[in-house]
């Protein structure tokens, strides 16, 4: 997973990003609860882990900043020497998905993050072969999609970016993590190879209104792949 931390005691940032690096995540560190909040606007985080108390900005507004301003709900790990009930119960009312308190064992940090990591790399409908999203039907198998009876005619690449964006549809992509997730390369390689791959996909999979989905840009951002509400969709298909 990529994952975001806000820590600003240099020698735990670098303890805590070398056992996430050391268990196969990437982690980029944030000294301020500002500079962190401005990442995440730019890039894609699969996970965020907070600390309560930064110089600039507490963990808690660092949550609620996020929370209010993104339209998908990262996962968010609070680490913190605050550790008082009323604590905790504060941190999961604004949203937090969990709580450990410090000094942090590192079997104890993983744990958690290995689930979500799990549930974040779980299939629609526990079926891994075959991915029904309406009109579509995705198999894994094959490496071929459907759209209603017909079978696109796709390359390896372009079904493996297919893919990605319907297991993550509903969610803001950059194209970095794209990039990284789809071709396994380095988000400083250029990026215009997503553009184009995903032009490409957008119109050999017809992803429009009236088939249910639409792949739009998101300025400054990337892209998302989002379900068209009944209504629009309705609208579309009338005319």
């Amino acid at each position: 997973m990529f994952i975001a931390l806000l820590e600003d005691d240099p020698d735990q940032a670098i303890l805590v990003r070398t056992w996430l690096e050391d268990s196969g995540h990437k982690c980029a560190v944030f000294g301020s609860g500002v500079a962190i909040t401005r990442a995440v606007h730019n890039e894609s985080y699969d996970l965020l882990i907070l600390d309560w108390l930064v110089p600039d900005m507490d963990g808690l507004e660092v949550l609620d900043r996020v929370r209010a301003t993104l339209d998908w709900r990262v996962p968010v790990l609070f680490v913190t020497q605050r550790d008082a009930e009323n604590d905790i119960v504060e941190a999961l009312e604004h949203g937090a998905d969990d709580y450990m308190p410090k000094p942090i064992k590192r079997a104890e940090m993983l744990a958690p993050i290995d689930a979500i990591s799990r549930r974040s790399q779980q299939a629609p409908e526990g079926n891994d072969k075959r991915l029904e999203f309406s009109p579509y039907t995705l198999n894994t198998a094959t490496r071929t999609i459907k759209l209603g009876e017909a079978t696109l005619e796709l390359t390896h690449r372009e079904f493996e970016l297919a893919l990605f964006f319907f297991k993550h549809y509903g969610r803001i992509l950059s194209r970095g993590y794209i990039l990284e997730a789809v071709w396994g390369r380095s988000a400083e390689l250029n990026t215009r190879t997503v553009d184009t791959h995903i032009s490409r996909l957008r119109r050999k999979l017809s992803l429009e209104a009236s088939n249910g989905w639409q792949l739009s840009s998101i300025y400054q951002h990337g892209y998302r792949l989002e379900q068209c509400a009944t209504e629009q969709l309705a609208s579309e298909t009338s005319h």
